[in-house]
């Protein structure tokens, strides 16, 4: 999902112009980098934090030439989802696997054929006599 379809979306919801929501999505999103930078870190309940870390300087290989090289320190933003968010992603896995052992279920279970008159592998089988 893009920017452009978050504030199309939310403009139908609350009936206000695209123009004006997108200028509060984007105040939004201002206000969390700001608030990262000066501060480094910023919950949102029930939706999850952002922080900002330091990654500390290694050597690397490049995979290309098999050299070493050395990666200087850098900040990275970090994501760690709220228990709703959690809860709701679980929600999708679990969704998930019922439908691959559904599918896996349906796979198992013979084909009926579809044309009258038509021979089954159960018919070959079992001619009674």
């Amino acid at each position: 999902m893009t920017k452009k379809e978050i504030v199309r979306t939310i403009s139908e919801e609350i009936g206000l112009t695209q123009l004006k929501t997108k200028e509060i999505v984007q105040k939004t999103f201002d206000a969390i980098v700001r608030t990262l930078v000066e501060e480094r870190r910023i919950e949102l309940r029930n939706f999850g934090v952002f922080e900002v870390k330091r990654r500390a300087p290694r050597k690397a290989r490049n995979p290309r030439t098999g050299d070493d090289v050395f990666v200087p320190e850098k900040f990275v933003v970090t994501f760690k989802p709220g228990k709703e968010m959690e809860k709701r992603v679980r929600e999708l896995e679990r969704q998930a696997a019922a439908r691959a052992r559904a599918s896996t279920t349906n796979k198992s279970t013979p084909a009926v054929s579809k044309s009258l008159g038509a021979p089954t592998a159960y018919d070959a089988g079992s001619s009674g006599s």
